[in-house]
């Protein structure tokens, strides 16, 4: 990942870091302590403000995405206890061919080989649900299932994309 850094005379530091693609996520820090985040998402779009954040909040932030607070691991090198088995949540988007259908209509299962071990549907967590069991708009599904299983669900949620 490339980033590259420009001065802003009276304002403070511009920081562009390289995105998958022609995306770029962007970071002004000024001189008080401030920061602006940008995202472009090509070189000819203009960048779309995301938030303001004061010192103390970029801090934060800067801790949690450097690993302070919970650092992630590289599934590959991963030992599960599952065996090659491992959790994982999809939600359901509203263009997902997948909407009103049931779980046994929307074979996921048989077309995935991952099991959908619950479903978060607002702040309810229905767990084992049956295979009568009709999906929703902003439903998460938890799966269990292998890392090529897992992609799979992901293809299959998007599958009109």
């Amino acid at each position: 990942m490339t980033v590259y850094e420009t001065d802003i005379p009276g304002v403070g530091r511009k920081f562009e870091l390289e995105l998958d693609g022609e995306a770029r996520a962007i970071v002004v820090v000024h001189h008080d302590g401030r920061r602006e985040l940008f995202h472009r998402a090509t070189p000819d779009a203009d960048s779309e403000k995301l938030f303001d954040l004061d010192g103390e909040q970029a801090r934060q932030l800067g801790s949690i995405l450097s690993g302070a607070y919970f650092e992630s691991v590289a599934t590959d090198d991963l030992t599960l206890p599952l065996g090659e088995a491992f959790i994982e949540w999809f939600d359901v988007e509203s263009d997902s061919p997948l909407v009103g259908e049931t779980l046994e209509s929307a074979a996921i299962r048989a077309e995935t080989g991952v099991s959908v071990i619950a479903v978060q549907r607002g702040t309810e967590t229905l767990e084992n649900p049956d295979a009568g069991f009709e999906l929703q708009t902003d439903d998460v599904l938890v799966t269990l299932g292998t890392r090529d299983e897992q992609t799979a669900v992901e293809d299959l949620l998007h599958a009109d994309d």
